[in-house]
C-alpha cells in the first residue's frame, strides 16, 4: 500500500495541486486550474472557508496522528519508525480527502496550500532521515494550524 500512495497516488495529487494536470480532479467540481493559484492562505471576506464532513473527519485524524506521534517528554526523540508509520497514516487521509471531500473552488484553492505542506511533510516522514522526519512532522503540524486559522472546523 505503502509503495502506491507514494509512486501512484502522491505524484497524481502532486500533479492536481500545482495544476499540472487538469484532467485530474480531485474534487467534483468545475474550475479551471489556468486560473491564478492562490500564492498565500487568506480569510474568505475575514471569515473562515467552509468545509465538508469528508474534510473535517480527515483533517482531524490527521491532528490526531500528529498529536500521538509527539514525544511523551520534552527532549524525548521518536523513532524513526515511530514517523513512518504516521506518514503512512496521514497519506490514507489524504487519499481519503481526494476521494471524499467536496469544496467550492475557491475554497478548495485554499485547502490545495495546505495540503502541499501536509503531503510534503509526509513525504519527509515517511524517508530514512531521522532529521528530515523530524522536519517534517514540524512542516504537517504547522499546515494544521494554518488550517485551523483559514477553515471553519467545528470543535477543532
Amino acid at each position: 500500500m505503502r509503495e502506491t500512495v507514494k509512486h501512484i497516488l502522491l505524484p497524481a495529487l502532486l500533479a492536481l495541486l500545482l495544476g499540472a494536470a487538469p484532467a485530474t480532479r480531485a474534487h467534483d467540481h468545475e474550475h479551471s486550474h489556468q486560473e491564478a493559484a492562490p500564492q498565500q492562505l487568506t480569510l474568505k471576506n475575514g471569515h473562515k472557508w467552509a468545509t465538508d464532513e469528508a474534510l473535517r473527519q480527515a483533517m482531524s485524524r490527521i491532528r490526531a496522528e500528529m498529536a500521538a506521534s509527539q514525544p511523551a517528554k520534552q527532549g524525548e526523540r521518536v523513532p524513526l519508525q515511530q514517523y513512518q508509520a504516521a506518514a503512512r497514516k496521514v497519506n490514507e487521509q489524504i487519499a481519503f480527502m481526494v476521494q471524499n471531500c467536496k469544496l467550492d473552488k475557491d475554497a478548495d484553492a485554499m485547502l490545495h496550500l495546505v495540503l502541499a505542506d501536509i503531503i510534503a511533510g509526509a513525504d519527509a516522514m515517511a524517508g530514512q532521515n531521522w532529521g528530515n522526519a523530524r522536519q517534517g512532522a514540524k512542516k504537517i503540524t504547522h499546515a494544521l494550524e494554518n488550517y485551523a486559522t483559514y477553515f471553519e472546523h467545528p470543535g477543532w
